[in-house]
């Protein structure tokens, strides 16, 4: 899926300020991430938000907003705004520092290192003459 590319360079003017954000490409679309957390992105020309749990039932009621239901079931906390809904600057504003606010109290993700490969044992290798020969010790 694409992107709406105008929503996103706006997307990125509100967020410029911001040195903890990173843009990752997800769910066909693009996701902006703060220390590792999602907190919005874009899918199709909607704004995707990551809000509390809690508010949630209250945001949904907003107009514009719709529940994002990416796999068929809607996912609780996570939202879509309609172009209408952020077609201005303040409103766009207002989207994504709620979810900004959202995310700065989520824990930093940080990447798991791999674990070790443990070394293989050496495998004994076999004399090429033949089996040793072992002396008969002198009487």
């Amino acid at each position: 899926m694409a992107y709406d590319q105008h929503l996103a360079n706006r997307v990125r003017r509100v967020l410029a300020s911001r040195r903890d954000i990173q843009e990752k490409a997800m769910f066909g679309g693009l996701a902006f991430l703060l220390r590792g957390n999602m907190c919005c992105g874009l899918v199709e020309s909607r704004l995707m938000v990551r809000v509390a749990p809690e508010s949630y039932d209250i945001l949904l009621q907003e107009p514009d907003v719709l529940p994002m239901d990416f796999t068929g079931k809607p996912i609780r906390g996570f939202l879509y705004v309609e172009p209408a809904g952020v077609a201005s600057g303040p409103a766009l504003r207002k989207w994504v520092g709620r979810a900004i606010a959202f995310a700065k109290n989520l824990p930093p993700k940080t990447r798991p290192r791999p674990a070790p490969v443990p070394a293989k044992p050496e495998k004994r290798r076999r004399n090429p003459a033949g089996p040793a020969v072992r002396k008969r010790p002198r009487p």
